[in-house]
């Protein structure tokens, strides 16, 4: 069964508040499929831990209004790789290289992507 609307709606307005505060490499898996705990990953990265806080408190204040609080926040004190359960999304915002070296996209390789909008995969390395 494919991501729920609800976790579509979520995962495009967090890729949005991501890329707003300048994340690259956005992408969104859809691994409703394999997992029975969440419907959709969003994978981001940035350059330097202030800035993987700053994507992640970005995206937690974007989908509060839509009713979305995390019931899991992992890795912000270190700020290389934090972690927000939304129950129907999984955002993971990583520092670049440890993007590079989990290298999440590759894991879950067999997950369909999610096609963003434009306007949550514009600026730097972004992907659809």
């Amino acid at each position: 069964m494919p991501a729920s609307e609800r976790a579509l709606e979520l995962v495009t307005t967090a890729a949005e508040a991501a890329v707003d505060k300048l994340a690259t490499d956005v992408i969104a898996l859809d691994v409703s499929d394999q997992l029975f705990i969440t419907d959709a990953f969003l994978l981001a990265s940035a350059p330097n831990e202030r800035q993987v806080r700053s994507i992640a408190e970005a995206v937690e204040e974007k989908l509060l209004p839509l009713g979305a609080k995390p019931v899991r926040r992992e890795g912000e004190r270190e700020g290389r790789w934090v972690l927000l359960d939304f129950v129907d999304v999984v955002v993971h915002v990583q520092h670049a290289e440890e993007r590079e070296y989990y290298a999440l996209e590759r894991l879950w390789k067999d997950c369909p992507p999610i096609a963003l909008p434009a306007a949550a995969t514009a600026g730097g390395d972004a992907q659809a």
